[in-house]
């Protein structure tokens, strides 16, 4: 029978004594139905939404088994190891830890990147109770023989979906052969999309499956819209949306989600000279930059927060009112994790995606995975028909080619080495050229199927062709080159 209070659950009296500090009465379904199963040793296969409670779903019995069996540390080893995709989330789940123990006795520590790694080499010299980490910093740190994973008892790997859209899955499988056989494995993810399932099978032992929502659906209580819009008008828009939402009642704060860094910086940039108090955070911030944005937005002093996917992961403010989609994701789940940045604990949220002619196929996409189409927003007068009927008759944009795999990160950033399909002419790419991340307006390549153009005006004016030029310089000493167009 599943447990209707927390009270009901057999957790130690100090975490019973934490919950009633924290108020907390009744499990949310997550809760109630995988702590349970995690008490009796099982190993688990967790979906559900981001903001439903699964931190302590998983915190609270390995709190508990830390409590009923203390054991005295080894240098360099961890009891506990708690894989996350980004810095944020990794914050995020250790003061989640903090919080519901307390009144237990553990030692814990963080490592991840983007910081200076002597404190974390020095907390882990006696080792710890709990280690939270993100993929990139801990394989550093094991390379150099400071940290050690033989002595892992519980394995979490949280947020699977985004950790594999980031491109984590070979640091993922060369940590987990790290690990003891004996160990007792908990998965976590807001979908369940093949290849995580697969990944899942080959992870745990006869595990036990909580799903809490369909797979891939959006939060109930977030209002979704779409706005038709071609691209040069979305600034406009975001003012006047950022406008209404100041002079809402409540929930004034928002979330902007940009494509790119360059784009996030950007936008920050302009909203903030057009009269809005805006931060941006993506992955070329420090951590300590971001964090110190994160606050301020957690105070509502800076309402705004202009963020790509990557930095997003872990935002976990309860009063976000709007997320506004200034670009579409690449990725569809990527959508559902956007917008489940509002409508947190049981609020309500609201969320607007920007769609222009470029993302017509990213919005499809999205609506296949959600299994649902996304409410049109007619309340505006950048509406446009045209973009709405191309929608409505499923005319297809041909995509920019995905681009290539990029090495390993160091700070638990994204690490690209997953292909995500770009817009052909989003962040100031021309079709079929992709720009590089972060790259300026404008800097495109030419498209190929004007090159030949450009060849037969440079003869016409009687000019040299620069590439021609390069490749002479190649060609010499390796035989004739041919100077024909």
């Amino acid at each position: 029978m599943t447990p209707q209070t927390f009270e009901a659950l057999p957790l130690a009296a100090p975490l019973q004594r934490a919950l009633r500090e924290l108020e907390y009465s009744v499990p949310s379904p997550i809760q109630a139905q995988a702590i349970p199963l995690l008490l009796e040793g099982r190993d688990l296969l967790g979906c559900a939404q981001t903001g439903t409670g699964k931190t302590a779903g998983f915190a609270l019995p390995i709190l508990n088994a830390l409590n009923e069996r203390p054991r005295p540390l080894k240098a360099k080893t961890a009891r506990t190891l708690v894989l996350t995709p980004t810095r944020e989330l990794a914050v995020q789940v250790a003061k989640s830890f903090n919080t519901y123990g307390k009144h237990v006795r553990f030692r814990q520590t963080l490592i991840y990147g983007g910081v200076g790694q002597n404190p974390q080499v020095a907390a882990m010299r006696t080792g710890v109770d709990v280690l939270v980490a993100t993929p990139g910093r801990l394989l550093d740190l094991i390379d150099q023989r400071f940290l050690d994973l033989s002595g892992v008892e519980f394995f979490v790997l949280d947020e699977v979906d985004r950790m594999l859209d980031m491109g984590f899955l070979r640091d993922v499988k060369r940590i987990v052969a790290m690990l003891p056989q004996q160990r007792q494995s908990l998965f976590f993810s807001a979908t369940l999309a093949p290849s995580i399932v697969e990944l899942a099978e080959s992870i745990l032992r006869n595990p036990a499956k909580v799903t809490i929502a369909p797979q891939s659906t959006t939060a109930e209580r977030v209002e979704q819209k779409v706005a038709f819009i071609h691209k040069e008008h979305k600034r406009s828009l975001l003012e006047q949306l950022l406008k209404e939402q100041s002079e809402a009642s409540e929930s004034k704060l928002t979330i902007v989600f940009s494509r790119t860094k360059h784009g996030a910086n950007k936008l920050a940039k302009g909203l903030t000279a057009a009269g809005f108090q805006a931060d941006a955070i993506h992955g070329n911030k420090s951590q300590a930059q971001r964090e110190k944005a994160l606050e301020r937005f957690r105070k509502g002093l800076v309402p705004v927060l202009v963020a790509t996917d990557v930095a997003a992961r872990g935002v976990d403010v309860k009063d976000v009112g709007l997320v506004v989609n200034y670009d579409l994701p690449n990725e569809p789940e990527a959508y559902v994790h956007r917008i489940g940045r509002t409508g947190r604990a049981g609020a309500e949220g609201r969320s607007v995606s920007f769609c222009s002619d470029e993302e017509l196929e990213f919005l499809r996409d999205i609506e296949k995975i959600i299994r649902m189409p996304v409410p049109r927003w007619d309340d505006h007068h950048w509406h446009k028909e045209d973009l709405a009927e191309k929608h409505a008759r499923g005319v297809r944009i041909p995509s920019a080619p995905k681009p290539k795999p990029q090495g390993r990160s160091h700070n638990g950033g994204n690490r690209g080495n997953q292909p995500s399909r770009r817009p052909q002419n989003g962040a100031g790419n021309t079709a079929g050229h992709a720009p590089k991340a972060g790259a300026p307006a404008g800097n495109a390549s030419r498209p190929s199927h004007e090159a030949p153009k450009q060849a037969v005006s440079d003869q016409a004016a009687g000019t040299r062709n620069p590439s021609r030029r390069r490749r002479s310089r190649r060609g010499r000493g390796r035989g004739p080159v041919s100077r024909q167009a």
